[in-house]
């Protein structure tokens, strides 16, 4: 079975993909931003979820225009220093999407946030 990977390219610069030959994927470069990248990806699903995968950037773009329906996040205690904010400056409940699911564990908190408008 062939997977289908739709990957958004915030600029033209060129990509170099080196996979396994047993990697049985088809990558499609989408550089027309990120509404066009879903759309892609939801024509190559045929029916079913469509996964974002992404830098904390992408996933804030996708998140700011309303685009996620659900999303998983696993918190761990860690401290990591400097980094991208998922969260910083985003009204998150304004944007339509509210916590569903919370389950704590020694070693990770997970949260389900769920668009609801």
């Amino acid at each position: 079975m062939t997977t289908s990977r739709i990957i958004f390219l915030s600029s033209c610069l060129p990509i170099i993909l080196a996979l396994p030959s047993r990697w049985k994927a088809t990558f499609n470069f989408v550089t027309g931003g990120i509404q066009a990248a879903l759309q892609h990806a939801l024509d190559a699903s045929n029916g079913q979820d469509v996964r974002l995968g992404g830098g904390v950037s992408t996933i804030r773009q996708y998140l700011s225009a309303g685009l996620i329906d659900e999303m998983h996040l696993g918190i761990a205690p860690v401290l990591l220093g400097s980094g991208e904010h998922l969260l910083g400056g985003l009204d998150v409940p304004k944007l339509g999407y509210r916590v569903c699911e919370h389950e704590p564990t020694p070693d990770v908190t997970h949260i389900v946030i769920k668009k609801t408008a």
